[in-house]
């Protein structure tokens, strides 16, 4: 028997309709000599800290930074029935072969090879590489796939992406969080992104507009304007000096231009035209197309790639005609396409860019959600642009002299439309839920050089200059993509925040954590930092939120996976910067409004002169390299059946004595009083003792 594991049921259930496999059993599917199962996403992950140490269970500075030596692995009990379904199947006698068919990508690897050895499985394994759940890509999959130990340096990426996910995330979120007593979480690639958009709320508030003067002449069906003018007075003296008054063609200048198709989706380009054109969120854009791909409609979305291979360039005429006959508001155009455009085997690496499949066109559209059509036509529209012909335009430039002063005009026609013709019937059938396109430069009127227009109406027009605009999901992950790569050589391969398979996460999870809110209409949100993350941003190195050195290690990730860096070095210069952050992060003077909190001062630290706050555990010192605390839950005060009272703090903190009545005996159970010591050792820990009255002598 050969056993199949796919990432998600809804792809086993297409692996198995493929294959000809039509029992289904609890957690798999199951024929004559083929089983296909399922993970669930992550059925096995990374152990949290308190797993490798009980003790991790409360967050202390001397913990920092937390490096296991062997790293550990556990199921949660939400998936955990899977795992042993996948474990019964994995050990049964007459499974010989297990076939590795989660998604073709770091993660999909990561996610079954977690799997395959927690199971402690040893059978041979094959790998199913597909870009398509159509079923003719399912069975010639099958007829090519490779030893999954070809795959092994991609699983090494993947594992080291999620090791140092986790070092970073651990030991900063619980380092920050110490120092400035509030929550902090702070991820390799999170925080990065976090600072994009604080930076640019700070450009927009410290933003000061500057007013500028433009006189406009109107006549002769031309608007021609001059240059900008800071002085108010000097515009109104040219607009009065040129009214009424005639003004002479100078020059006229046609230029043609061509406009190139624009290229084939990647998820990420996807991603930003949903976001403009519906208000679609990253991680709503990735799940109505990952749907699409499950239902065999569309190819694999997480691509990083804009480009199809050469043995594809055959059948994309017909796929064209096919596509564009399926949609009313294409179905009647003469569309000519050119294959040779998107062919380009050098810039497709594991997958090639997202296109609709040939079953699309047989899809009963009116079936799919409102979100999933969406993006279909999207991805439709865009491969018939991307075949189609250049748009070609004239642009005219003309100038006019009036009274000794130059004004300008411009003007645009477009004279082809070549592959914009698809493009403008689909936002034309959007209507007003689309951008249309707005040509800013209206034809001009035929002119000739040294004609003379009158008379000419002139008027002052102000203007201010504008801040910069917010981050929309659209233009940050434009932002992401580019995060330092000015600073970065000049091949490196990838460069940016994340990957398109994971930057709709990272939002989602900056938004989840507080850092970030959606802010505008329905159509148009935009992304602006909440005051705990302008604070995190404030208060973090640059080495935690550079967008340089995350893509760095993108990088690096990428050569582990490419074979050209070595795993062990790039966990270990991880653990390197950790254990240098933790020997010399300090809490940056003037920050405490930063992360305001209601905790109240109950005295001075004994042993380093620090303010104690009274917390929900006890009463501790706020110097995060000091280990003093005054537990409410003291073993001490429990033994004489007494617990730690704020009044009883305060006065230890004070005077370093406090006398309490009504202790009671542990051995007699008689209450006795007796005044309690404190003293500090000289790792700042708390000492007590008691202190009994003295007897008179008679």
């Amino acid at each position: 028997m050969k056993l199949i594991v796919a990432e998600k049921p809804s792809v086993a259930g297409s692996i198995s309709a493929a294959l000809g496999i039509r029992e289904k059993k609890d957690g798999y599917y199951e024929g004559l000599s083929i089983i296909v199962s399922w993970c669930v996403g992550h059925l096995v992950e990374l152990a949290q800290a308190p797993d490798y140490n009980p003790k991790y269970e409360k967050w202390r500075w001397e913990d920092l930074p937390i490096l296991p030596e062997q790293w550990k692995y556990t199921v949660s009990d939400a998936t955990r029935k899977q795992f042993e379904t996948l474990e019964r199947l994995m050990n049964r006698e007459d499974v010989d072969t297990i076939v590795c068919a989660t998604d073709a990508g770091r993660e999909g690897e990561l996610i079954f090879r977690l799997v395959y050895n927690q199971i402690g499985c040893k059978k041979p394994v094959k790998r199913l590489w597909i870009s398509s759940m159509e079923e003719n890509a399912i069975r010639q999959g099958f007829q090519e796939m490779r030893d999954d130990r070809d795959y092994d340096r991609l699983y090494q990426a993947a594992l080291c992406r999620a090791q140092a996910d986790w070092l970073v995330g651990i030991n900063a979120s619980r380092l920050y969080s110490l120092l400035y007593d509030t929550t902090l979480n702070i991820g390799r690639v999170m925080t990065p992104t976090l600072a994009l958009i604080v930076n640019r709320e700070e450009s927009i508030t410290s933003f000061q507009p500057t007013p500028f003067y433009t006189v406009e002449l109107h006549g002769g069906g031309v608007t021609a304007a001059t240059g900008r003018m800071d002085n108010r007075e000097d515009a109104e003296r040219i607009a009065q000096k040129c009214q009424r008054k005639p003004a002479v063609v100078e020059y006229i200048q046609k230029k043609r231009h061509t406009e190139k198709p624009p290229k084939l989706y990647d998820l990420t380009s996807l991603q930003r035209d949903a976001n403009r054109l519906f208000g679609y969120s990253a991680q709503q854009t990735l799940d109505y197309t990952q749907a699409l791909y499950e239902k065999r409609i569309v190819t694999y979305p997480r691509t990083d790639s804009r480009y199809l291979t050469g043995d594809m360039e055959r059948m994309l005429p017909s796929l064209a005609q096919s596509v564009a006959g399926a949609f009313l508001f294409t179905a009647g155009l003469r569309l000519t396409f050119h294959p040779e455009q998107v062919i380009d085997d050098d810039k497709v690496s594991d997958h090639h860019a997202i296109i609709p499949t040939a079953e699309m066109p047989q899809t009963v559209l009116n079936d799919l959600p409102a979100g999933e059509l969406d993006i279909l036509q999207l991805i439709s529209v865009r491969l018939l642009a991307a075949l189609g012909e250049d748009m070609e335009y004239e642009e005219t430039t003309i100038t006019l002299i009036c009274e000794g002063m130059t004004f300008t005009a411009h003007g645009k026609i477009v004279t082809k439309m070549g592959w914009k013709i698809p493009e403008a019937t689909f936002q034309g059938s959007l209507g007003s839920r689309a951008d249309r396109d707005r040509e800013t430069q209206p034809a001009l009127p035929a002119l000739k050089e040294g004609q003379e227009l009158y008379p000419m109406d002139a008027s002052v027009k102000e203007g201010k200059t504008t801040p910069p605009k917010h981050y929309t999901e659209d233009t940050l992950l434009a932002a992401m993509e580019t995060a330092g790569a000015d600073d970065m050589p000049e091949d490196t391969e990838r460069k940016g925040l994340g990957t398109p398979a994971t930057r709709a996460g990272i939002l989602e999870k900056l938004i989840s954590c507080g850092f970030l809110e959606r802010k505008g209409d329905k159509k148009t949100k935009s992304l602006v930092p909440t005051r705990k993350g302008i604070g995190i941003i404030t208060i973090l190195p640059d080495m935690l939120k550079s967008p340089t050195l995350t893509a760095e290690w993108e990088t690096r990730l990428k050569a582990i996976e490419n074979g050209e860096a070595d795993a062990a070095a790039f966990i270990a210069d991880i653990t390197v910067m950790l254990q240098d952050l933790s020997k010399t992060a300090e809490r940056k003077p003037g920050t405490e409004r930063l992360f305001p909190n209601n905790h109240k001062i109950m005295g001075v630290c004994p042993h380093c002169g620090a303010p104690i706050l009274e917390k929900n555990a006890g009463y501790i010192c706020q110097n995060p390299r000091c280990h003093f605390a005054i537990w409410k839950d003291c073993f001490f005060f429990n033994k004489q059946g007494k617990q730690m009272a704020p009044e009883i703090a305060a006065a230890l903190l004070r005077d370093g004595r406090v006398n309490v009545q009504g202790f009671r005996s542990q051995k007699t159970g008689k209450l006795y009083d007796a005044a309690v010591l404190l003293k500090v050792d000289g790792d700042g820990n708390a000492k007590f003792s008691l202190e009994f009255p003295k007897k008179r002598l008679k």
